[in-house]
């Protein structure tokens, strides 16, 4: 089954605002220069989507009302709702911090079906987080990352095995995982516009028209074949935070101010995970929106704000004197590894006593709530007003 949950970062949002269920919600940092983390059902409705900036959302939507992401919030409730799952498969695949899939198999011995299991599932999620999740079931992946987009809102759908190809064959070619936008062009082109169209094509038109590797796979999914298990670990290569600036800034002391504060972000994460990092990445976005990266592999895998911060800022000199003013600016922790695994210690135990400070830290905020802990130079710094964080390593 694929498990997806409904709107999570509105939804999320709206357990402290139940006057608004039900209304037009934008979940974006109050700035015009900051982009949609997520939106409610009815402000879709008026074409608003995330990743859309926010200033044309409110155009779009003028009625809608905008939420400011809480980013603590969303990680307490996806371990609570991952945690559930555990409980009732060990078979877990964590897509995102809101969707997972689930092989039930070994489960229908001790809870029933797999509609018992899901009807289960999703009211101990209601009982749990008072969110909803929408549930999809059936052979395969794609199927049931296909049944639960249908079941949205709040919903459940169970495709049978023998129904497969009849429920794909009168979907439109984009329902299929991996039809992007231009990939659907072409097939639409060619007149090929329901996966039933695809499943009577022979696997050497599809390549002709998508390419040998592309064309094969369609051709299977289409047909209702993917060999692709429930995969429990899923390794994840980066965690990382950025943001946009107010305003654009030319500041050096502002700019270092928040590659510190995102680096403190990021680490703390790092060590929420249990993982160390053996590389660094810097992002940086100027006024006229050109966008670069850099990177480099680090001696001593780390975990530290202060140490991520330290390569970051060797990266960030490399760039001066600035071009330009910076619009972004983000930082990303790389090739990680579980931070027990055996690593050749520092000779002067820096790295140690940095992480063992911090952790001390983190213990503090978890015991009395966020007390404002960090390193001194950023005391007073506001910050960037469009927060984001990326990647989601899971067990």
């Amino acid at each position: 089954m694929h498990v997806d949950m409904d709107m999570f970062f509105v939804a999320v949002e709206l357990l402290e605002h139940p006057e608004l269920v039900g209304k037009p919600v934008i979940v974006a940092a109050q700035s015009n220069r900051s982009v949609v983390l997520s939106a409610s059902y009815e402000a879709r409705a008026f074409g608003v989507r995330s990743g859309m900036p926010l200033a044309r959302a409110r155009a779009m939507c003028p009625q809608g009302t905008v939420l400011t992401p809480h980013y603590e919030a969303y990680p307490k409730y996806s371990q609570a709702i991952m945690d559930l799952f555990h409980e009732i498969t060990d078979r877990v695949e964590q897509i995102s911090v809101d969707e997972a899939f689930l092989d039930v198999s070994g489960a229908v011995r001790r809870l029933g079906p797999p509609v018992r299991i899901a009807r289960l599932l999703r009211r101990q999620i209601l009982e749990r987080t008072r969110l909803t999740a929408s549930i999809g079931i059936g052979a395969t992946k794609t199927l049931a990352k296909i049944a639960s987009t249908r079941a949205k809102p709040d919903g459940l759908l169970l495709v049978d095995h023998q129904d497969t190809v009849a429920f794909l064959s009168e979907l439109p070619v984009n329902a299929l995982w991996g039809v992007g936008e231009k990939t659907a062009k072409v097939l639409q082109g060619a007149g090929l516009r329901y996966v039933g169209d695809l499943a009577e094509q022979s696997p050497a038109r599809l390549a002709h028209l998508v390419g040998p590797a592309a064309g094969a796979h369609l051709h299977s999914l289409a047909n209702g074949h993917d060999p692709r298990p429930v995969t429990p670990v899923r390794e994840e290569k980066s965690l990382g935070a950025e943001g946009t600036f107010e305003q654009d800034v030319d500041d050096l002391d502002l700019i270092r101010r928040e590659l510190l504060s995102l680096s403190h972000r990021t680490a703390a994460r790092l060590r929420s995970h249990r993982l160390r990092a053996r590389r660094v990445g810097l992002k940086l976005r100027w006024s006229d929106f050109t966008t670069i990266s850099r990177s480099h592999t680090v001696g001593q895998p780390f975990s530290s704000g202060h140490d991520l911060y330290t390569h970051a800022h060797e990266l960030l000199s490399q760039e001066l004197p600035l071009p330009a003013p910076v619009r972004l600016i983000g930082v990303r922790a790389e090739h990680l590894e579980d931070d027990d695994a055996a690593v050749q210690l520092s000779l002067d135990g820096r790295e140690e006593d940095w992480t063992a400070v911090e952790t001390a830290m983190d213990r503090a905020r978890e015991r009395f709530g966020d007390l404002g802990l960090g390193p001194a130079s950023m005391l007073g710094h506001r910050g960037t007003r469009n927060r984001r964080q990326e990647g989601e390593p899971t067990q």
